[in-house]
C-alpha cells in the first residue's frame, strides 16, 4: 500500500453510526477525520424484531451524509460493518439493500465474536506495547463484548445481548431513575453476563480497559468531576449512581462532561457497567482510545499485507474438522487454474478476491464429513452458516456455505443468486475440480480448456483424454445434465 492512501471504516452501531477516515503512512494509520451521529437504531426494533421505517430512515439519512464524504474512495479503501441491531433485525436484508445503495459500498453484518475481536484489535493498536494481560470491555447499544488478550492477540472473545439502549428502553422507559429500576436493570444484566464468571476470572487479566460509547461517556463525567483522567473506579460509579438518583430523571441530569446524545441512555449504560464491575470484581478500569472502527482499519491493512486473518481461520477450521488437507489443496489448485481460464480478463485485484474465496471453499468442501459422509455437503454448509469464524462477516460465510453446499449434487437446491457471474464461475470451477480429483490424486489436465461465453460454459475434452479416464468423462457428462436445471448451460466439446 502506498503512503498517503486513505482508508475509511464505517461502524453502524445500535446507538451511533461512526465514520473514521485515516491515512496510511509507513505502516501506521493516522486520523484524518472522524464523524459520529446518534441514530439510536437499537430502539427502532418492534415487537417482531423488525426495524421500523422511522429507524431505517434515520440510518439512511446518516449514511447519505457519510457517502458524500466518501465520494472518490474506491471499494478497497472502505469497509462498513454492522453490529447487534442488524444481527437481530428480521428485515435487515431489506434495510441493507437500501443502505448499500445510499452509502455506495458493501455493508458487512459481523458476528458478536468477530465484533469483539475487531474491538480488541482497535484497542491494542492504540495502546503502548506491553506484556500485560488485558480484559477489554465494550458496552454498546444492544450488546456488550468481553475480550481477554495480550499484545495484538485476542485469546477469548464473547458478545452478550445487553447494552445501553436496550437497557434504557427496558428498565428506564420514561427516563425515570429510581433505586428499584437500577436494581432490576443490574440484576438482569448480571443474569445475561453470568456465563462470563467462569471464563473472565480475575486471575486471567492484569489491567481492565473499556472501549467506546458508555465507558467513554462515564470516564468523561468522572474526569469533569475531578477524578483522574481516563479512569473509572468503583467509587466513581457509586458517585455517578447517586447523582442520577438525585436527578430522578434523564432530562433533569446536569453533569459536566455528559454530552446531550448520551443523556437518554446513561441510565441503562451505567446499570450495565455497574453489573460488569460487580460480576468480574473490577476495582478500576482505564478508558481506551481504540474501538471497533479502528480495528476495522487495521484489519484492512492486514488484508493488504497478505496476512489475512481469514486464511488462518480457514486453516484452523480445516484442522478442527479433520478434513483431508491434501485433497483440499488438490481441489483448490485445480479450481483456481480453471477460474484463471474463464476470468483471465479480470484485474489482478478482482481475480485475487474470487480466487482466494474459491480456494477457501475447496479447503473446506469436505468439512461436513466429520458428521457424516452421507450428505456431507449439507452438513458442511450448516457448519459454515453457524460457526464463529474470525475475520469473516456473515455474508462471506454464507457465500462459502453455498459453494460447499453446491460442490456436488443437484443445483436447484441452492438458494443462490445465479445472476452473480463471479459466484457461478466459482461454483462451476469448484464442481469441475471435485469431479477431476474424484480419485484423490492429481488429475491429468492436458487438453482440457474451460471457456465462458455469456451464460454458457464449455469444457474442451479431447477424445483420447475421455478414453483414458472413462469415470471422469462419465461424471462430466452427468454435470452437463445438472446445469440444465439452471439458467446457465454447461457443455463438453
Amino acid at each position: 500500500m502506498q503512503n498517503g492512501t486513505l482508508l475509511a471504516a464505517v461502524d453502524l452501531g445500535s446507538n451511533s453510526y461512526r465514520l473514521e477516515i485515516g491515512r496510511y503512512e509507513h505502516g501506521q494509520v493516522g486520523r484524518v477525520e472522524y464523524l459520529k451521529e446518534t441514530v439510536r437504531q437499537g430502539n427502532g426494533l418492534d415487537e417482531a424484531r423488525n426495524l421500523t421505517e422511522e429507524a431505517m430512515q434515520r440510518g439512511l439519512a446518516c449514511l447519505a451524509r457519510f457517502a458524500e464524504r466518501l465520494a472518490g474512495f474506491r471499494k478497497g479503501q472502505v469497509r462498513a460493518v454492522a453490529t447487534q441491531t442488524l444481527r437481530e433485525a428480521r428485515n435487515r436484508d431489506h434495510f441493507l439493500q437500501r443502505a448499500r445503495a445510499v452509502l455506495g459500498f458493501p455493508i458487512d453484518v459481523i458476528s458478536g465474536r468477530e465484533e469483539a475481536r475487531l474491538i480488541y484489535q482497535g484497542v491494542a493498536h492504540l495502546l503502548p506495547q506491553s506484556d500485560e494481560k488485558r480484559l477489554v470491555i465494550d458496552i454498546g447499544g444492544r450488546s456488550t463484548e468481553l475480550i481477554l488478550g495480550q499484545h495484538y492477540e485476542a485469546n477469548v472473545t464473547e458478545s452478550y445481548r445487553v447494552g445501553s439502549v436496550a437497557w434504557s428502553t427496558r428498565y428506564f422507559p420514561d427516563g425515570q431513575f429510581t433505586e428499584a429500576a437500577f436494581e432490576r436493570a443490574e440484576i438482569a444484566a448480571q443474569a445475561v453476563l453470568d456465563d462470563a464468571l467462569t471464563t473472565y476470572t480475575r486471575d486471567r487479566w492484569q489491567v481492565a480497559y473499556g472501549s467506546a460509547g458508555t465507558i467513554g461517556a462515564v470516564a468523561d463525567i468522572l474526569e469533569a468531576a475531578g477524578g483522574p483522567a481516563g479512569t473509572i473506579s468503583a467509587d466513581g460509579l457509586q458517585w455517578l449512581y447517586e447523582r442520577l438518583l438525585a436527578s430522578r430523571s434523564a432530562d433533569r441530569v446536569r453533569l459536566d462532561g455528559l454530552k446531550d446524545d448520551r443523556r437518554a441512555v446513561i441510565g441503562g449504560g451505567l446499570s450495565v457497567l455497574r453489573a460488569v464491575f460487580a460480576l468480574l470484581q473490577i476495582d478500576e478500569m482505564r478508558s481506551a482510545q481504540g474501538a471497533l472502527r479502528h480495528g476495522v482499519l487495521f484489519e484492512m491493512l492486514d488484508r493488504q499485507r497478505d496476512s489475512d486473518m481469514r486464511t488462518e481461520t480457514v486453516d484452523r477450521l480445516a484442522r478442527k474438522f479433520e478434513v483431508d488437507a491434501a485433497q483440499g489443496e488438490r481441489v483448490g489448485a485445480i479450481a483456481a487454474a480453471l477460474l484463471k481460464q474463464v476470468r483471465g480478463g479480470d484485474s489482478p485485484a478482482d481475480f485475487l478476491r474470487l480466487e482466494r474465496k474459491l480456494v477457501w471453499a475447496a479447503q473446506l468442501h469436505e468439512i461436513g464429513s466429520v458428521i457424516s459422509h452421507s450428505d456431507s455437503h449439507k452438513h458442511g454448509a450448516y457448519i459454515l452458516d453457524h460457526v464463529d469464524a474470525a475475520g469473516f462477516d456473515q455474508w462471506e460465510l454464507h457465500r462459502l456455505s453455498l459453494l460447499v453446499l453446491g460442490h456436488r449434487g443437484k443445483l436447484r437446491k441452492l438458494d443462490a443468486d445465479f445472476d452473480d457471474e463471479g459466484f457461478v464461475h466459482q461454483l462451476m470451477c469448484l464442481r469441475l475440480a471435485v469431479i477431476l480429483c474424484h480419485a484423490r490424486r492429481d488429475p491429468e489436465l492436458d487438453g482440457l480448456k474451460l471457456h465462458a461465453a455469456g451464460r454458457r460454459m464449455t469444457l474442451a475434452v479431447p477424445p483420447e483424454w475421455a478414453k483414458r479416464w472413462p469415470q471422469s468423462a462419465h461424471l462430466l457428462r452427468e454435470e452437463v445434465i445438472a446445469w440444465q436445471k439452471t439458467t446457465w448451460s454447461f457443455a463438453l466439446a
